[in-house]
């Protein structure tokens, strides 16, 4: 069971850019029908991830284990705690939309899901991780220990990788 719950350090950011792209298409089918039961696949999805990685969400074995090696090419490696975050924002976010479904609250739950189609639409089509950028911000002020990720503490690193 050990290794069932830990997420992947490093993650392949195409992986991770296909696994948004997925996150949008079920956003944008959300928004477009309001139907309560697309938020489940949505929901399970985010926590999964966030949970285990690709584990144990059908979303992210397609990604890593079909898309990604179909569209082949070199693996630009990121690191994964910002990753993790952004799938933890993304949960609670969809949590948050399938309770206020739940509660009547039509309009706010299609306001979360909105903000969650925002950010994976970043991150899919411009490489922008909005809830890394996050995870950066609060590792610079002090309040994310700078242990958890030290490949995003360390520039050289990061500056070689993409040289490459």
């Amino acid at each position: 069971m050990r290794t069932l719950f830990r997420f992947p350090n490093p993650v392949n950011e195409t992986s991770a850019r296909l696994v948004a792209g997925g996150a949008v298409l079920q956003c944008l089918a959300f928004v477009a029908f309001r139907q309560w039961w697309l938020l489940i696949p949505l929901t399970y999805g985010f926590v999964a991830r966030v949970l285990t990685g690709p584990t144990l969400s059908p979303l992210g074995q397609l990604s890593t284990r079909v898309l990604t090696p179909l569209i082949g090419g070199e693996a630009k490696l990121v690191p994964g705690p910002p990753k993790r975050f952004a799938q933890g924002i993304g949960a609670s976010l969809s949590v948050g939309a399938s309770i206020a479904w739940g509660f009547g609250n039509h309009g706010l739950a299609v306001a979360l899901v909105a903000a969650i189609a925002m950010a994976a639409t970043l991150e899919s089509v411009f490489a922008f991780c909005l809830g890394c950028a996050i995870f950066n911000r609060l590792m610079r002020w002090g309040i994310i220990p700078a242990e958890v990720c030290e490949s995003c503490n360390d520039l050289s690193r990061r500056l070689a990788s993409s040289a490459v």
